[in-house]
This record gives C-alpha cells, structure tokens and sequence, in this order.
C-alpha cells in the first residue's frame, strides 16, 4: 500500500516537472492573459498600449482574418457572393459555435461572411477556408503569410475559427493592424462587421458583439472567446470624425470585457481632443505624426537647423525610417493629407507607417507654400517595391531619401 502510494507521489512528481519544463521550453506558448492597445485608425498611432506585443489565443478574432480573406478572394475574382460552397464532412464535424451545416448541404458566400461576424460559426470557418485553400490546414497556412505581409509578425494561425490550438497565437498589436487592413483594405465590404443579425433557414442569429449597441459611435468588429484566452474583442468606433480602434485579450467576463473596451475607447478619444486642443493642428492629423521640414536661407534654415527631431520609427518593425514615398506635391495642407491616407489604405503594408508633409516655398511663386506628401518606410527595397505597388494602382510616386535622422 505505502509502495502504490509512494510510486503515483512520484508519477505526480514527474508529471508536474514535465509540465514545468514544457512551459519555459517553449517561448511561442502564450505568455499573457490580458493585453491591450488603442490606435488611431488613419495613422495606426498608439494612443494606449498594456502587454500589446505579448502573444495570446486569439479564438474567434481569427475569423477576422478569415473574413478578410474571403473579401480579397471576392476582389480578386476568385469567389462569388452567390457562389454555393460544398459542406464537406470536417466542416460538419466543427464543435460550437457552428450553424448545424450538414454534409452534402451548400452555402453561399454572402451567407457564409454574415455566419462568421455573427454567429461565428466555427463548421462555415472551415467551408470557406476549404473553399479558398483545399485544406483548412493549408489555408491557415495562407493566413499566417498573409498576416506576416501586413506586418503581423508575431502571428501565426493553425485553423480559421480560432478554435483552441496551442500554436495558434496573436497579439493585441497584430490584431490592431488587421483591423486597420480590413478598414482600408476593403471599406465597401467592412459594413459586414455592423451587422447585428443574420437569418438562415427561417432562423435569426443575433451578434455576440453586444458593446455595438450600447456604445456610441461603435460599428464592429469581432468578439471571441476560448477557455485559455479569456474574453477578446476587437472594436472600432468613430467620434467627432475620428476612428479609433481597441483590442483587448482577456477579460475575465464578456461585461467586465466590454467596459474595459468602452473605457479605452473614452480615454483614446479624450486624449485625442486633448492633443487636437493644444496644438491647433488640423482635425484630421495627430501632431505627434507632423514633423515640418523647411528650405530656405538665414532664420529659416537657422531655426530648422536647430530643431529636434527624433528618429521617426515604424511602430510595425521598430525599424528607423530614412526613406520615403512621396504621393504628390500640393499648395494646401489638406490635399497633402488626403493623398498620403489614400496611398496608405491602398497598400495595407504602408497602413503602420507614419507620414510625413514637408512644407516648402515655392522657387517659382514668392510667398507660396507647397505641401509634399510622403510615407516613410525604413528602406530603399520597401519604397521601392511599395511604390511600384502603388502605381498598380494608378497613384503616382517617387523614391526619396530623407537622409540619416538627427
């Protein structure tokens, strides 16, 4: 009797060592329960940041990326919005939350997109990943591709429904960066994440975002929530003609989860009224993200000579940024902004970059100012590539070197 009870004393020893071991063998497991962060939508601008780099268990946020897929599949013409996907015996197989989609059965498209934001339904996650990839397991290897070109380099997806996955890990950073791709990347299609029903088959679905219709300004887009991850949502509201964007991971209930949610959003937008207030700076542009440059002689160039201005960095890669792309040169500060926010939405992986409007007088014009709009990136390969994208697009631009920061 003491040798049984001695020898599983000691099993449990081991057990424990092992489990010990594997823990802090393994720097991909998540690390962190509860992260945050709240950006400025236009600038990607970090207004608030708690443990926004530690990776966690996305669980339902993946559909996000899920989601955004599907819309670049539907821009690229390779699926359609009445488009019937095949239901395949995995799909039917998915655990809750899920439509009860049967074998043999179909689906639309356009179904399938109101299913995902709304029920969240993990059995059309894997129709729609089967759909685009063959195997959702090769679709979760498109998605983590994907996330590493839009700059979420600390992604990394096992499945399409967040399903629970010890490998399947994201950041409250990463998550804010998709959310800005989906904003910029697809705008015609981003009214999908307001929806706050769907109805299939006689049957109504209500959204699990409740914090939509209680806060004001709010229109998505995504909850999610697995035992190891806690409570997680992504938001997105606009007040006052600004967007802001907040992502929590972790909280303990959906209620603690959605005012945490809706406290970050009133601070982010009180802090941005704030800033607005003391620096006169236009509505639409965040002074932190304006730094004029000048040419000229005496004074002028004396007093921009003696400026100090900090390396401007990359929130996305922490990389300095030296080179630029410039989109257009213009007699007035607010083309100049424009023109830098439409390049940006039209190449996700500029959306983390900061800009920059050089002010300059004109040669030609005494007494006229010209406006140069430019996004900064960290190398000449970047703005190279980045430009030759953007001219895809029929946005013309130019490669120009900023010179080492001072």
């Amino acid at each position: 009797m003491y040798l049984e009870t001695g020898e599983l004393l000691f099993r449990l020893l081991i057990a424990l060592f092992v489990g010990i071991v594997a823990v802090l063998g393994n720097p991909d497991r998540a690390a962190a329960r509860y992260a945050s962060i709240v950006v400025e939508a236009d600038t990607g601008r970090i207004l608030h940041s708690t443990n926004a780099e530690t990776k966690n268990y996305p669980a339902s946020l993946t559909k996000i990326m899920t989601i955004f897929m599907t819309f670049e599949a539907l821009k690229s013409g390779k699926l359609k919005p009445d488009q019937a996907l095949p239901i395949s015996r995995v799909a039917e197989g998915r655990s809750p939350s899920k439509l009860g989609l049967r074998r043999g059965e179909t689906i639309t498209v356009d179904d399938a997109i109101k299913a995902l934001v709304t029920k969240s339904a993990n059995d059309v996650a894997t129709v729609l990943a089967e759909a685009m990839g063959g195997t959702e397991r090769k679709f979760a290897d498109m998605m983590t591709e994907r996330a590493r070109a839009l700059g979420m380099k600390d992604t990394t997806f096992k499945n399409a429904s967040g399903l629970p996955n010890r490998a399947q890990l994201s950041t409250a950073r990463d998550m804010a960066i998709l959310a800005r791709a989906v904003l910029y990347g697809h705008p015609k299609m981003y009214h999908h994440f307001s929806r706050t029903s769907f109805t299939y088959k006689g049957r109504t679905y209500k959204t699990h975002n409740r914090l939509m219709s209680r806060y004001r300004g709010m229109d998505g887009i995504k909850t999610g929530y697995i035992r190891a991850s806690g409570f997680n949502l992504v938001a997105s509201a606009t007040r006052g003609g600004k967007r802001l964007i907040a992502v929590v991971f972790g909280g303990k209930t959906s209620k603690i989860r959605d005012r945490h949610v809706a406290n970050l959003l009133d601070k982010g937008f009180a802090e941005f009224q704030t800033v607005v207030a003391k620096s006169g700076t236009p509505k639409n542009l965040p002074a932190s993200n304006v730094r004029p440059e000048y040419s000229g002689t005496g004074k002028t160039k004396q007093a921009a000579a003696n400026m100090s201005r900090p390396p401007v960095v990359n929130p996305a890669s922490g990389q300095i940024q030296s080179w630029a792309i410039q989109v257009g040169a213009y007699n007035r500060y607010g083309p100049a902004h424009l023109a830098v926010t439409r390049a940006a939405r039209a190449v996700p992986s500029l959306l983390g970059n900061k800009f920059r409007i050089v002010r300059q007088q004109s040669k030609s014009r005494r007494g006229l100012q010209i406006y140069k709009a430019r996004l900064l990136v960290a190398s000449e390969s970047t703005a190279r590539t980045s430009c030759r994208a953007l001219q895809r697009r029929n946005i013309d631009c130019m490669v120009i070197w900023m010179g080492p920061p001072s």
